[in-house]
């Protein structure tokens, strides 16, 4: 309320198209954008073969975490993609937060499981990101539940349709910046970007809808690896997208350093710069 949310900082330096567009397009899929990315791999395979020589046999990293640090280092390097449209203005999102899907178990009809984590690439090494994930991952599979896993455990305990109560009143105070902090943070709908990871059952990218409840403006999803005609590796990552938060230009130049930091993992090992030092 007021240009205040405890998430996010109100953006002010806008052009007067940019600040009109939430009226034009109120829901973010009003205003939805899809774009396909192709990765070349083969230089990220060499790398974590090399890398994991030195790492526990349990907790190699993958492909998926090379695509996890990309995608954070280009939300800081880039803070114009981190940014969300609530109550009709743009928001610059406090830190980065990435949340992806798991499958408990590697079967048919297996449960899924949501992990959000606030990233930290100006501070924390390619490794220690790897370790938090896995931290993450280990509790979620052992059947640790997440804080909003338990809110919705008790909204299914409500007769139908009840638990549309409590949920029309945190998008009211959503709306207006009131909805706490410590729910938000638990919120996987409250993130940078949501990732789904459909190459590790092997199957091809495709586009994710936009859900409309939360803040998260881009959905990701990788896809399986693949060969071209020469014998190289690749994969591909869909991206859907909330144009109202940037152009198309600096969404595509932000697209480009993530499939260049891929091509070149040894740039991602340490911690990265903040964008005044581009």
């Amino acid at each position: 309320m007021f240009g205040k949310r405890p998430d996010a900082t109100l953006v002010r330096d806008l052009s007067a198209m940019r600040r009109f567009m939430p009226y034009v397009s109120p829901r973010r899929n009003d205003s939805v954008f899809y774009m396909n990315q192709e990765i070349r791999a083969d230089a990220a395979f060499e790398f974590m073969e090399k890398a994991n020589k030195e790492r526990p046999r349990n907790r190699p990293i993958t492909l998926f975490h090379l695509y996890l640090r990309a995608v954070s280092i280009a939300m800081l390097r880039r803070p114009g993609v981190n940014r969300f449209v609530k109550a009709g203005r743009l928001w610059q999102r406090d830190g980065v937060w990435i949340t992806f899907s798991a499958k408990k178990k590697l079967i048919d009809g297996a449960p899924m499981i949501t992990i959000k984590r606030c990233f930290h690439p100006e501070s924390e090494t390619l490794g220690e990101m790897t370790d938090a994930t896995y931290e993450q991952l280990s509790l979620g599979r052992k059947g640790k539940k997440t804080t909003s896993e338990k809110e919705m455990d008790w909204l299914l305990r409500l007769p139908h349709p009840l638990p549309r109560i409590p949920l029309a009143i945190a998008r009211f105070a959503d709306h207006f910046g009131l909805l706490p902090r410590k729910i938000i943070d638990a919120d996987p709908l409250y993130s940078s970007v949501f990732i789904a990871n459909l190459g590790s059952i092997n199957y091809p990218a495709g586009f994710h809808h936009l859900w409309e409840y939360g803040t998260t403006s881009i959905f990701a999803v990788m896809g399986e690896v693949e060969q071209d005609a020469t014998g190289g590796r690749k994969f591909t990552a869909a991206y859907t997208y909330d144009e109202r938060i940037e152009d198309g230009l600096y969404s595509q130049y932000s697209l480009g350093m993530v499939r260049d930091w891929i091509a070149n993992p040894e740039t991602m090992v340490e911690p990265a710069k903040p964008p005044e030092d581009d």
